[in-house]
């Protein structure tokens, strides 16, 4: 699925890059699946295969897209060349930072899910394989001494909507999925299910951060979900746009600039956007800058 427009944050934000014709070519953008906050992120105008973070980073490698969202931690791994890769990514450019991603780990009140060790016997739903919270599962599930067949049942659902309603029918415990904070998938349950966030605990943690250093503790603060009275600490890792090295440096130019000029836009979509900086997008995070970006992150003193 191809088309003639950039939609990263929709129609009114990439008026301006949309005028320019070089940038008016055929371009592909991978997002995350239904329910997330990258669809809508994507633009109402752009027609979007379905993605996730990993998926994505291949996607792009392999020719069959130009421009994705991904996860910084394991687009780390693909230039590494680390599971779950096959091999390492060479054609993967880093464009922008944009926002921080948060694992979230949601139990049933009932349930009675207070660690990642209550895991064991547990009905879980996550993501496909090949999505960045389905590995972080799998990771946290190895640090506590357990896999997927410790668990009672395991289901793979592309849509955060289907999982909401597996875990508001009984069908499944335990929820996994890695989103902005509040997640709007987390606030349709917790108005139907009482529900807990399982936090990540310091072993899990370290021994996390030793595996992929792009890993890093952040806080869902108390008060982001109905009835949640305290804050839990959460894995968490960066959201940011990649694009294929290859793609013309005059096209990743304009689209960097506009994304920056319209922050505010963005941020009127995925809240957590506000306040980013150019310097914030520009920041190394191990991935090699693609050229377009660079020269406009060079222009503003970003780099």
């Amino acid at each position: 699925m191809k088309v003639d427009r950039i939609g990263l944050v929709g129609v009114a934000a990439f008026a301006a890059a949309l005028a320019i014709p070089a940038v008016a070519q055929e371009v592909t953008m991978m997002t995350g699946p239904q329910g997330g906050s990258w669809i809508p992120l994507g633009g109402a105008r752009l027609l979007q295969p379905p993605g996730a973070g990993i998926a994505n980073v291949r996607g792009i490698d392999e020719g069959k897209a130009q421009i994705g969202f991904a996860n910084s931690s394991t687009t780390v791994d693909g230039v590494e060349g680390r599971a779950p890769y096959p091999k390492k990514v060479t054609k993967v450019c880093q464009v922008a930072n944009l926002y921080p991603q948060y694992f979230q780990v949601v139990a049933l009140s009932d349930a009675k899910v207070n660690s990642f060790g209550d895991f064991k016997g547990k009905t879980l739903v996550t993501q496909p394989k090949g999505n960045t919270a389905e590995i972080v599962t799998g990771e946290v599930l190895k640090i506590n001494g357990m896999s997927y067949q410790s668990l009672g049942k395991v289901n793979y659902q592309a849509s955060y909507t289907d999982a909401v309603d597996m875990m508001k029918d009984g069908h499944a415990q335990v929820f996994t999925l890695g989103t902005t904070a509040p997640a709007s998938a987390v606030m349709d349950l917790a108005s139907a299910r009482d529900i807990n966030l399982v936090p990540v605990d310091d072993k899990t943690m370290s021994e996390l951060k030793k595996i992929n250093p792009g890993y890093n503790k952040l806080v869902i603060k108390a008060g982001t979900y109905p009835k949640q009275d305290k804050d839990v600490p959460a894995i968490g890792y960066t959201t940011h746009i990649i694009a294929a090295c290859d793609l013309p440096e005059n096209v990743v130019y304009a689209m960097t600039k506009t994304m920056a000029v319209h922050v505010n836009d963005m941020a009127a979509v995925v809240k957590p956007i506000a306040g980013l900086t150019a310097k914030d997008m520009a920041m190394d995070i191990g991935v090699p800058m693609h050229k377009g970006a660079a020269k406009y992150y060079k222009e503003v003193g970003a780099m």
